[in-house]
């Protein structure tokens, strides 16, 4: 994960390379752990059961959790799909998720992959009801805006405002958007996965947002993909309506 860290924005260019799914696009993926499992063991099994239980699982609400098999053999898993997408969409992208997790990190016990559209996250430990601060992407839009000092102020506002919906809301998820000029909007997203408590949820958006001036410091846009919070903010509409 470190180096994951200090070349964040090189992650620009992996979906460049990977397999699109559907139209969907591959964001990134992470396989954190230097443990693998036996093919066809216990613990393959398990995962197996858990990735088609998540694929009949998530589509219909946005979102699933589950556990296959007994420790040590025992595979956790959960899935998001983004708060706006169609049940459809939401299955198309999970769908690609299950495939994709295990060609990219093949027998790995843990593993994580973001699409545009959902997540998907898996491990040999349970790991439910607690923000994941491990596993961390950043994405930015490489133009640079005229002001940077006000834009990051009014991306900020937009982000913490959101943050407090998605914190407060069922779905924890929020979308929003701020007129910052003639002509021109801000407009972003913040989400949570739905396993974590109402204040983890705010807890989890504030540390990304608050890492967004090191990441994306005047750009147009910007996106933090996590474990259990995701956040972004573009000077385009981008999300579904």
């Amino acid at each position: 994960m470190s180096i994951l860290r200090s070349i964040p924005f090189l992650l620009l260019s992996i979906p460049l390379y990977l397999n699109p799914v559907l139209g969907v696009d591959l964001l990134s993926y992470i396989c954190p752990t230097a443990n693998n499992f036996t093919a066809s063991g216990p613990y393959d099994n398990n995962l197996q059961q858990l990735m088609a239980s998540l694929s009949t699982q998530v589509p219909p609400t946005g979102f699933g959790l589950g556990s296959f098999g007994r420790s040590p053999d025992r595979a956790n898993g959960l899935a998001l799909c983004q708060g706006d997408v169609s049940s459809a969409d939401c299955k198309t992208c999970i769908n690609g998720a299950t495939s994709e997790i295990r060609r990219l990190c093949p027998y790995s016990e843990q593993a994580i992959i973001w699409y545009d559209h959902c997540l998907l996250s898996y491990s040999d430990v349970k790991f439910f009801g607690q923000i994941d601060t491990s596993n961390k992407v950043y994405l930015l839009n490489v133009k640079s805006v005229d002001d940077p000092k006000t834009f990051n102020r009014k991306v900020g506002e937009l982000l913490t405002g959101l943050s407090w919906e998605a914190s407060h809301s069922p779905l924890m998820f929020a979308k929003g958007e701020v007129e910052i000029g003639e002509s021109k909007k801000l407009y972003g997203f913040t989400q949570c996965t739905r396993d974590l408590s109402y204040s983890d949820c705010k807890k989890c958006l504030e540390s990304a947002i608050s890492e967004l001036p090191s990441c994306c410091d005047g750009k147009e846009g910007g996106r933090v993909l996590g474990g259990s919070c995701n956040i972004r903010y573009e000077l385009y509409p981008f999300l579904d309506v």
